[in-house]
């Protein structure tokens, strides 16, 4: 799966926020869930220059966002357009995501959060190298969930 990041343009946020649904228990991750998630991920000044576009053969089939923390360190966010989730292509795209941080960013270390009940994303988090920090509940979607911290040691990996 080679695909190519793009800074998002506006069409591809409205495309992801209003056509993007996923199915059961994953549904927690439609845009439209959470209102103030929604409004700030539409508003082009608020999304800023952190969200790309994962495009392959001109179709977008995900998105990344990359937020510094730290001098070397930068949070992930991403998403796979649903109908490509659980079809085993997620490894590929993360990694794709890593070396993005790795070569734009001069990251040391990437950290991201998921919901503790997606075992699916976790699961491939830490086949890659992804390690358990901390877990911590924060309120969104109109509810009260426990999120996993995880952060992966880009140091030593692929001959850095």
């Amino acid at each position: 799966m080679d695909f190519q990041l793009a800074a998002m343009t506006q069409e591809q946020a409205e495309e992801i926020s209003f056509n993007w649904h996923y199915e059961g228990k994953y549904s927690f991750y439609d845009m439209e869930a959470d209102v103030e998630d929604l409004k700030e991920f539409l508003d082009p000044e608020t999304r800023g220059d952190m969200f790309y576009s994962a495009m392959k053969d001109g179709q977008l089939i995900g998105f990344f966002s990359f937020e510094k923390t730290a001098s070397r360190t930068v949070d992930v966010g991403l998403g796979m357009r649903p109908d490509l989730t659980g079809s085993g292509k997620g490894q590929v795209f993360l990694m794709g995501g890593i070396a993005f941080a790795r070569e734009t960013y001069k990251s040391e270390k990437l950290t991201l959060s998921v919901a503790v009940f997606n075992e699916r994303a976790i699961s491939l988090y830490k086949k890659v190298g992804f390690q358990e920090v901390e877990t911590f509940r924060q309120d969104t979607n109109g509810g009260n969930y426990e999120f996993l911290r995880m952060v992966y040691d880009c140091k030593g990996r692929d001959g850095s």
